[in-house]
């Protein structure tokens, strides 16, 4: 089982992790400009991840992956961003769809320490996101730790799960 650490979401959030294989973000096709976590990142890597957005290698569409290095800008030294599809319909099913698959992959790639942040989406509740973060993501990740950046909705479900 991963242990988990919570940061909150932001650049010093993003400045805390220490020992972290690599950073997962999750975007969105509709998300623009780039919100939350995606966001910072972007901005710590002077739009990088905007101009690979812009120049359509990729989208955001649902199952769409990119691995981009952080160039030392980041103290995480791979980046994996995760397509979700329409945000507007991110659903709990749809977002642990996301979450496994990106377990998965950060599992075959022989990550044994993520940062991620669990993606929001209009019609998502805390603990909906809670619950697929911990029933879909977490049995799936081989690795050993995970820090989570979180908004304080998301922390404040993730401990009431724990009962």
């Amino acid at each position: 089982m991963s242990q988990t650490q919570t940061l909150d979401v932001g650049l010093e959030g993003l400045d805390a992790l220490t020992g972290v294989d690599a950073l997962c973000l999750f975007v969105a096709e509709d998300d623009r400009p780039l919100p939350s976590s995606a966001g910072y990142v972007d901005w710590r890597l002077c739009g990088a991840l905007s101009r690979v957005l812009q120049g359509g290698f990729f989208t955001g569409v649902k199952d769409d992956w990119l691995l981009l290095p952080s160039d030392g800008k980041l103290t995480v030294p791979r980046i994996f961003v995760v397509g979700l599809g329409s945000r507007k319909r991110l659903d709990a099913a749809s977002l642990g769809e996301a979450l496994a698959g990106a377990a998965k992959v950060l599992s075959r790639a022989k990550v044994e320490s993520v940062a991620l942040e669990v993606p929001q989406g209009a019609s998502l509740s805390d603990s909906a996101r809670a619950e697929a973060y911990q029933r879909q993501f977490l049995p799936a990740f081989k690795g050993g730790r995970v820090s989570l950046l979180a908004d304080k909705g998301l922390v404040g479900s993730l401990s009431s799960r724990k009962g």
